[in-house]
Order: structure tokens, then sequence, then C-alpha cells
């Protein structure tokens, strides 16, 4: 076959590490998993069996070597499909439609407990996503957009200029059952819990943040992040706050962060406060 997987171990290794950090959440390395990204790698004939094995990869991690499975959820990911949608752009919008529908069913065979739609800037594709997802029948569908600050640092809006209060109205009457955030440039920890509070102003759907390690920096042609997990967690309790439901790490972060992150959240959690549903 085109597609080889005699090196699953690997990936398993590494999610492994997080359920060790304390993640109750993982999700497959399918993000780049549907049919019309896969085909610009000769590997569209095996878009079913690549996120199948994702699902199974996550859910192995969560198996400890004696055997025994540790509580946690596997997230099944659906991201962008890589262009720009007829008007805008070359790709028709059936295409996406079925390149979605596959995948999300895919991965809800696998035995995924959610879908995560992640990473996106348009409500036109997000639509597209969680169409197919519904009609996949997952148990839960998580919306989660991707936002840049604007240059003078006022606002936050996708690339396609949605904002964050416009995207929770439209995930919300597309039927999601928890809206996020991920990723996008400059979206660290504080940023992340202003969008988080921006989301409860107009909803009241639970919340995910998977805010990036801090902001990146250009080294010899090479993109870092050099928040430390003591870095990144001193700004967390802005974060707790704002009520999200879910909270985790997006680009930049490691398993290092998460077990920072899951010490406080921990002692967050211990410590009663008012309608706290972290």
């Amino acid at each position: 076959e085109a597609w080889n997987v005699s090196h699953p171990e690997r990936v398993v290794t590494i999610q492994r590490r997080y359920v060790e950090a304390g993640s109750d959440c993982l999700i497959t390395n399918t993000f780049g998993g549907c049919r019309i990204m896969l085909d610009r790698h000769g590997l569209a004939a095996q878009t079913v069996a690549i996120n199948q094995q994702a699902a199974r990869i996550a859910r192995e991690a969560f198996r400890t070597p004696d055997a025994e499975d540790k509580p946690g959820f596997v997230l099944g990911d659906i991201g962008p499909f890589g262009g720009l949608m007829e008007p805008l752009g070359e790709v028709p919008v059936d295409q996406v439609r079925d390149a979605f529908r596959e995948q999300a069913a895919a991965l809800v065979d696998a035995g995924v407990d959610a879908i995560i739609i992640e990473t996106q800037t348009s409500l036109e594709e997000l639509g597209l996503a969680i169409e197919a997802t519904r009609r996949a029948g997952a148990a839960c569908i998580i919306g989660s957009m991707a936002y840049d600050v604007s240059f003078d640092g006022s606002e936050v809006r996708t690339m396609m200029g949605i904002a964050p209060e416009e995207a929770a109205r439209f995930m919300h009457g597309e039927g999601v059952d928890l809206i996020g955030l991920n990723c996008g440039t400059g979206i660290d920890v504080k940023r992340a819990a202003g969008v988080i509070a921006n989301y409860h102003e107009v909803c009241d759907l639970p919340t995910m943040a998977q805010p990036n390690a801090g902001q990146p920096v250009l080294e010899n042609m090479v993109v870092h992040y050099k928040q430390t997990p003591d870095e990144m967690a001193a700004e967390l309790p802005a974060l707790l706050a704002t009520r999200p439901s879910i909270v985790g790490g997006c680009c930049g972060s490691s398993p290092d962060h998460i077990r920072k992150f899951r010490q406080l959240i921990d002692q967050y959690n211990a410590t009663p406060h008012q309608e706290n549903n972290s």
C-alpha cells in the first residue's frame, strides 16, 4: 500500500506522554486527514484507513503497560481542507462537503468519543464540517476557531474576519455541543481568556481553550515558542476565571506544559468557586 503504518508506536509514545502528564482528552493526529489534503500526498485512497488507524492509536495511548485502560476521551480531529471554496477560490463546495463527510464517518465508525472541527476561520467551511459530523452520528461536536490579534492589539478575528461573538452565535445556531478556540497569531493564554469571555457574553454553551505557548519567534527561519511551562501556567488563573470547560494547549505546548496545567487546574477545582465548571 502507498500508506505505511509500520511505526504507529511512535505516535502512541507521543500521545501517551500527554496522558501521563494528566490529559483527559487526546486529539487524533488527523488534522490534515481529509481526502483533499491527503490527495496532495498521493494518499487519497487511504483516507478511511488513515483516520481509523489514528483513532485506534489515540485509544491505545490510554492503555497502560499492564493493559489497563485509563479513563479518557478520544477526540477525532477534522482540520481545514487547506484551500478556498468557490466563489472565493477554485474548490467546489460539494467536493469539500464530501471530503468532510468521508472523514467524519471514518472517525465515528472507529469509535471516537467526539469530533473536534478545529483551526477554522470560515463559517462556510465550518458549517459544512458540522453538517458532515452530525450526519456521521457523532456523540459530541466541538467547533474550534483560530483567531489572529489585530495589528493594534485591540481585537481578535479569524483570517476571514469573523469575530468571536459572531462565531459563537453561528456555532450555537448550528447545534454544536461545545465551542472553542485554538492557535492563531498572538493567541496566548491571556488572549484566549478574552475570547472565552466573549463567547460567554452571547452563548451559554460549554467552552474549550487551547492557547499557544506565548508569541512565536523566528530564529534562523525556524519558528520557536519559548514560553516555559511555568510562564504559561502563570497566566492560567485568568483563563480559568472565565469558566472554560476544557483547557489544553496548541502550538509550542508540550507534555510538560500540560503537566503544569493539570496541577493548577486540580488546585483550582479543589477550591470552591461560584459558577465554576472547569
